[in-house]
């Protein structure tokens, strides 16, 4: 457990009682160093501090290092200084003086990504629908403000956004957010990549996912070493339940934006909200720099260790000889010349094809991003499944059991693949089963 960094050092900090400044990169220092040594961060395992019976910690045992929030090993220590302030920022709850509104869903990253899984946050979309119940209506002025709910108010705010009372024709559904663990993996996959496992699917005809292909709605990034997006190219999505974002920056300053209302410099404007509030903080709330922290911090966590019964290579032809392995590829090849050298040229063990697939009516949201439409789903990444309580894109199977039998749904691209794990035998289920959760 690391410590409530629950602050920030702002570079040119104003005195007491001085007009609230713009967010600025967060300082170490070495004090904290001792912390982290002293709870035995990163240390992997459980141990007592073998002291003498006069010493007062002598009864104090190390705590095991998250296993979910590990960096990459080997990063040079510039990396490792960026994952420390990423990591900080990553668990800070943002206040009204630094920027958070006017309206919001959560305060900070942490809320919805505890642990860099899934939770305990998330976030409900709304749509005017037709009588069947999924189609968008073609008049959607009654959601003034969007499709996204942000009820909770900061700096004055007057009034949230919030689900429109007394209307029978809104489809309201919940998005579970996606964990964040070894997402440079996922970043780093070759566009050639995906594109020929989409092809090789269309040939087999079994399913058939397809790229989301996605505009860069942010400003460019200072910041070239990752790519050189500038507003509105066109690239492969990758990140969001419906691969709608194609970097881990602009992922980052979405969900500053969208989630919290902090502005950056690659999203610079305040989203409307009811009352035309503005937040306590004038201009942009985050400088480039804090934002390319945290998509760094994400970029170098490692993929969480599997358990050892995801290494039984019964459970992995099972995976495979239901069709599983169709949509949730074991591996994919990351690029040679992505920036950070323990993740490039690598096959990655993240088991999804980046690629959107029809779910069927049963799995519809009434939106459409991009190529995504109304029941189309970018497929999940199972790495470090094993650290997730709740599954499918809204957290509504309990079990894995239920979510792969849920996939069996009207018109679903999965039906074949829950029909041939209904067929399994009770041994072979649950040897499957067992797969899956450990991975």
């Amino acid at each position: 457990m690391k410590p409530n960094l629950n602050f920030i050092i702002k570079r040119g900090s104003p005195p007491l009682g001085s007009p609230p400044m713009r967010l600025r990169r967060v300082q170490f220092f070495a004090t904290f160093a001792c912390l982290f040594t002293l709870l035995g961060c990163n240390s992997g395992a459980s141990e007592p501090t073998g002291k003498g019976d006069d010493d007062p910690l002598k009864d104090l045992t190390l705590v095991s290092a998250d296993p979910s929030d590990i960096q990459l090993s080997a990063l040079p220590p510039e990396w490792s200084d960026r994952f420390q302030r990423g990591d900080t920022m990553f668990e800070l709850p943002f206040k009204d003086n630094q920027g958070l509104g006017p309206v919001y869903i959560r305060q900070s990253c942490n809320s919805c990504h505890a642990a860099d899984s899934r939770g305990p946050g998330a976030v409900r979309k709304m749509v005017v629908v037709d009588a069947d119940g999924h189609t968008p209506a073609d008049d959607q002025s009654p959601l003034n403000y969007g499709h996204t709910v942000r009820p909770l108010m900061a700096a004055g705010a007057t009034q949230g956004i919030d689900v429109p009372e007394g209307r029978t024709d809104l489809l309201v559904t919940k998005r579970e957010p996606p964990a964040v663990f070894a997402r440079g993996y996922l970043e780093a996959v070759e566009d050639g990549e995906i594109l020929r496992v989409a092809m090789q699917q269309a040939e087999r005809g079994v399913v058939s996912g397809e790229v989301n292909w996605v505009e860069y709605a942010s400003e460019p990034n200072p910041n070239t070493q990752f790519h050189q997006f500038k507003r509105g190219d066109r690239a492969i999505g990758r990140f969001g339940l419906k691969a709608r974002i194609a970097t881990l920056d602009e992922f980052a300053a979405d969900a500053f934006q969208n989630d919290m209302g902090i502005t950056s410099e690659l999203r610079p404007d305040e989203l409307p909200n009811p009352a035309g509030d503005a937040d306590a903080v004038p201009g942009v709330d985050v400088d480039t720099e804090t934002l390319n922290d945290v998509a760094d911090y994400m970029r170098v966590l490692r993929i969480p260790r599997r358990g050892e019964v995801a290494k039984d290579p019964h459970g992995q032809t099972l995976f495979e000889q239901t069709g599983c392995a169709e949509c949730h590829q074991p591996t994919m090849h990351t690029r040679a010349d992505y920036p950070i050298a323990a993740i490039a040229d690598k096959e990655a063990l993240i088991y999804t094809d980046l690629l959107i697939h029809d779910m069927g009516p049963d799995f519809a949201d009434g939106l459409r991003e991009f190529d995504a439409g109304y029941s189309e789903w970018r497929t999940p990444p199972l790495l470090g499944l094993r650290h997730m309580q709740r599954y499918l894109h809204d957290g509504r199977a309990e079990t894995i059991e239920q979510a792969i039998e849920m996939h069996g749904g009207s018109e679903s691209e999965g039906v074949a693949a829950a029909e041939a794990f209904g067929a399994l035998s009770d041994a072979d289920r649950a040897a499957l089963l067992k797969f899956v959760s450990a991975l």
